[in-house]
């Protein structure tokens, strides 16, 4: 009786059993799909590029072809106009594997040329990158972009076919250098990093002496990356008794509707005047100093944006009467100070394709005492039609 008992027990349960827990008791485990592996890397590159370029006039021109901007001097005077290109770049950028990358970059600017006046094509980068050498670090070696305004400021702005940025556009220091960069990020999303160097501080010219050039940024984005603070430094020596050391800036307040920034410049030019000191003549520093604030925001989305920007620029803020400049330096600007506008639309038919009315506008404003009238105060302006292509 009791046996009999046992087996209808063990037969009920069986019944009440899901068939799923039967089917899963009885059935040969499954092994991963061969075809679910990670696929293998291949290298790849890409062909990339972009030019700007302009149909401009020249409305007027400033009495002493003062300033060192692209439009002024006596090669533009008053009613000069020309179609011209102001940059051509050529990229390549190749994947050699998981870790390691390259980047290959020729490019024409509007005021290189051969003796004969035709366009030149000189080499703007060529580095390799040893992608997360540590963990969100990049190691670069070769020609590459400096820190100083290329890797943010630049970017933010946005509109480097109208105008460069202000520490660009003044001569602080140049978008890249030959020589070996460090660049890393705190966290995976990018909102901190940090980005070091040491290069030639030749620009894309052959080194000149033995000394090197050190540049040095942080930068925080916060609020969802909205909010853009971003200090950057670098320090020159030029010989063994001049350096250069320049602190730069910038902030800004980025969404797709609007973008407002913020940019202020000083540079320590050591021992690149001479002054007079109780009678007697002693090395001095020069000291220049620009700001610059610009906006930008769309009007319809995806097809018309506007853009305006204001600067000032003081090339030397401890300038005085008894100071002599050496003539064999571009440093006898610092004898005027000068403001900078420009402003105009963006229409853009496809997302690679612009074009940019706008106004360009630098005044002058002599810092001697005895002069007046146009040579006191005077101006550069051009009014231009930009167009815009991105390819690759």
């Amino acid at each position: 009786m009791v046996e009999q008992f046992k087996n209808w027990m063990v037969a009920l349960v069986v019944l009440l059993l899901p068939a799923e827990l039967i089917q899963a008791q009885t059935t040969t485990p499954q092994l991963p799909s061969a075809n679910t592996t990670t696929p293998k890397f291949k290298p790849s590159g890409k062909v990339w590029g972009y030019v700007f370029g302009d149909y401009y006039l020249k409305t007027h021109a400033d009495s002493l072809n003062r300033g060192k901007t692209q439009y002024a001097g006596k090669l533009y005077p008053q009613n000069f106009n020309a179609f011209d290109f102001r940059r051509i770049y050529l990229g390549y950028s190749y994947n050699i594997s998981e870790n390691f990358s390259a980047e290959l970059v020729l490019t024409h600017e509007g005021d290189v040329v051969d003796g004969n006046g035709d366009r030149m094509v000189y080499v703007k980068a060529a580095n390799l990158r040893w992608k997360n050498i540590v963990h969100n670090n990049d190691l670069v070696i070769g020609q590459t972009a400096t820190p100083i305004f290329a890797m943010m400021s630049e970017k933010v702005w946005g509109y480097r076919s109208i105008e460069k940025t202000v520490a660009d556009m003044r001569g602080f220091g140049s978008s890249s250098d030959m020589g070996v960069a460090w660049q890393g990020k705190l966290d995976d999303k990018g909102s901190y990093g940090y980005n070091f160097m040491i290069g030639n501080g030749t620009a894309q010219k052959l080194e000149n002496n033995r000394y090197k050039k050190f540049y040095g940024e942080v930068y925080a984005k916060l609020m969802d990356q909205k909010i853009i603070l971003d200090l950057t430094s670098d320090h020159e020596i030029s010989s063994p008794t001049q350096s250069k050391t320049t602190i730069k800036g910038f902030v800004a307040y980025q969404t797709d509707p609007i973008t407002v920034g913020i940019e202020v410049v000083n540079q320590l030019q050591k021992n690149y005047k001479v002054d007079s000191v109780n009678g007697s003549q002693v090395n001095a520093n020069v000291v220049p100093f620009a700001f610059s604030v610009f906006v930008k925001g769309q009007i319809i989305k995806n097809k018309l944006n506007f853009y305006a920007r204001y600067d000032t620029y003081n090339p030397d803020t401890k300038y005085s009467r008894s100071d002599l400049y050496p003539k064999a330096k571009p440093y006898t600007v610092n004898l005027y100070t000068e403001k900078f506008f420009t402003g105009g639309l963006d229409f853009t038919p496809n997302k690679n394709v612009h074009f940019m009315p706008n106004i360009w506008l630098n005044t002058y404003k002599s810092k001697l005492d005895n002069v007046s009238g146009l040579a006191k105060s005077n101006y550069d302006m051009v009014l231009r039609l930009t167009f815009f292509v991105n390819f690759g």
